[in-house]
């Protein structure tokens, strides 16, 4: 990509979308067009061609999505799909009808079966039942994926489609209802901690700058205690999830974006199709090749926080999937590898939240 080419960043704003930005600026790039949500609504068609007609970018980058975690998703299932579906033919389809040179699509690693082979390869897709908590997200994404599939073999585009591992970092959603877990912990845990130490102060403070349910810093002493004990914080205890055995795998933010970049500029469509007449299974993973469970994840929360109270585990809600590690082979082998390991992550991202 030249330094000067208009690229367009869908979702800009976000964790992933940001963080994207901020490696192509750091590495020289200097016209890169971004719209807020409010400026410009990615589920209106119209507006999405009038984007395209006059801002006419060389290279898209579709990091824009309906996100959430397992409660979520499990709750707001339409949304889910339906959302990110009209999203996505909408920024992939003018990306064709304006001639766009290369797009790259950001799916989820929640598009493999549920029970698939750890580490899951490329190759796992669609052979097997997806996870139930996430379906509509998944298969949502999974069309994401064929869509710039399917444009690559009957058109020529170069359309690459990758699929992230856990993602946390800078920009991260916090929201106590609609996070993904890492985040969730991290603020529950912080806010656990604030009230073991009585330190209400650091408590209201963080509820002005994000309300649970409409309870701010403002609210009432008892209206605050309620609503967080809604969500497992307690004065001395915090409640999780699931049982905190499911592994996971996490990757820094910052890395994701680096690896995205490295594609845009190194890899095409051509060098992923491989001999095989029957084209599939193009997309590529991007993660560590590393897993921790949540309860361990937990643990090094809390030393992170210094909370000293207790971790519990509702084993009535939900786990998951109980293993979701991505195989990173073929990216490593494509010449990107991750630096930084879990512990360093909780530290640089426990650290952007309290600041």
């Amino acid at each position: 990509m030249d330094k000067n080419a208009k690229i367009y960043v869908a979702g800009h704003r976000g964790l992933v979308g940001s963080a994207i930005w901020n490696n192509l600026k750091a590495k020289g790039y200097t016209n890169l067009v971004g719209r807020t949500h409010r400026e410009l609504d990615l589920l209106d068609g119209a507006a999405v061609k009038a984007f395209f007609d006059a801002e006419q970018p060389e290279y898209v980058i579709l990091a824009a999505a309906k996100v959430g975690g397992i409660m979520a998703n499990n709750v707001y299932r339409a949304d889910f799909i339906a959302d990110n579906l009209q999203i996505q033919q909408h920024v992939i389809g003018e990306s064709f009808r304006h001639g766009v040179k290369k797009l790259l699509f950001l799916g989820s690693t929640c598009i493999y079966p549920r029970d698939a082979a750890q580490p899951m390869k490329e190759e796992a897709l669609l052979t097997g039942p997806l996870e139930y908590t996430n379906e509509p997200y998944a298969i949502a994404k999974i069309a994401g994926l064929k869509m710039c599939e399917s444009y690559n073999l009957q058109y020529g585009t170069n359309y690459i489609a990758v699929m992230p591992t856990n993602l946390y970092g800078p920009n991260d959603n916090f929201d106590l209802e609609k996070s993904h877990v890492l985040p969730a912990m991290i603020r529950k845990i912080h806010l656990g901690h604030c009230l073991l130490q009585g330190d209400w102060t650091a408590l209201r403070k963080d509820l002005d700058h994000l309300p649970v349910e409409g309870v701010s810093g403002q609210s009432d002493q008892c209206d605050i205690l309620d609503k967080l004990a809604k969500y497992g914080i307690h004065d001395s205890f915090v409640e999780l999830w699931g049982t905190g055995k499911p592994l996971r795998e996490f990757l820094w933010s910052e890395e994701m974006a680096d690896a995205s970049v490295f594609i845009m500029e190194k890899v095409d469509f051509a060098d992923l199709k491989g001999p095989n007449p029957e084209v599939r299974n193009c997309h590529i993973n991007i993660g560590t090749g590393k897993e921790i469970s949540i309860g361990e994840a937990a643990q090094l929360i809390a030393q992170r926080v210094g909370y000293k109270g207790e971790i519990r585990f509702n084993a009535d809600k939900p786990d998951g999937t109980m293993r979701k590690l991505t195989d990173v082979s073929k990216l490593n082998a494509l010449g990107w590898r991750h630096q930084i390991e879990i512990q360093e992550g909780i530290d640089k991202m426990y650290s952007w939240y309290i600041s």
